[in-house]
């Protein structure tokens, strides 16, 4: 049984207001087996391509490798941006030593709840996935069911949006509340390539200029919300 321990600590600052939610990063991040092109941060796997978006839509010129440059740029971009990080698993065990959400066993998570108030600016979460087993809305949707919370439905398109009413003081309930919105974006991940394929939207887009593929889709997605 492989012990999975996430390597990141959340990063969150004072200021920020949206916050990206993921669940972990592959095993070989906790292990120390960085690929070439890796960077040693959140979602730095040069595979799963969210940084590589997020280069596409602002032209960043971003370093992939694994310099201590290529983490401050990140770093950097996401202070600027007022964006943070705080994945939603811990630990989790695994059978098989893979990055897959469905292999994880025993899992521990974060208190996002937590974090949300403790940062009260934060006001949008962006799920790097939708509503699977084991995926980090999954998780969340659990985590809000524990203080009587639950999402409603904002917009049922993809990628889909919910909003929860959270009290400023989740513990005493006070009638100070604020209202946070989340959004479920496509995962950036190579392994949701076949699920984008299969969109209504992605086959219009690609019916209309054939050299459209799954990156170009991601990076239309996610200009909205980075």
């Amino acid at each position: 049984m492989f012990f999975h321990k996430h390597p990141y600590q959340p990063f969150i600052q004072e200021d920020t207001t949206k916050l990206i939610v993921g669940t972990l990063p592959p095993p070989r991040f906790s292990t120390r087996a960085l690929l070439e092109k890796d960077v040693d941060f959140c979602y730095g796997s040069y595979y799963n391509s969210l940084w590589l978006f997020i280069d596409a839509i602002h032209q960043l010129k971003l370093r992939f490798d694994n310099s201590k440059e290529a983490i401050e740029e990140r770093k950097a971009f996401l202070i600027r941006h007022k964006i943070g990080v705080c994945d939603i698993v811990e630990s989790a065990e695994r059978d098989k030593i893979d990055a897959s959400d469905l292999g994880m066993q025993n899992i521990k998570l974060r208190n996002v709840i937590a974090y949300l108030k403790q940062y009260p600016k934060i006001d949008t979460l962006l799920f790097t996935g939708g509503n699977s087993k084991n995926g980090p809305e999954y998780f969340f949707r659990r985590q809000l069911k524990d203080f009587g919370l639950k999402l409603e439905v904002v917009s049922n398109e993809i990628p889909r949006i919910h909003q929860f009413v959270m009290p400023e003081n989740t513990a005493k309930f006070t009638n100070k509340k604020r209202l946070i919105k989340t959004v479920s974006l496509t995962s950036a991940s190579g392994s949701a390539n076949r699920a984008v394929g299969s969109m209504p939207l992605y086959k219009q887009l690609k019916a209309n200029n054939p050299k459209f593929n799954t990156f170009d889709f991601r990076v239309l997605q996610y200009r909205e919300f980075f």
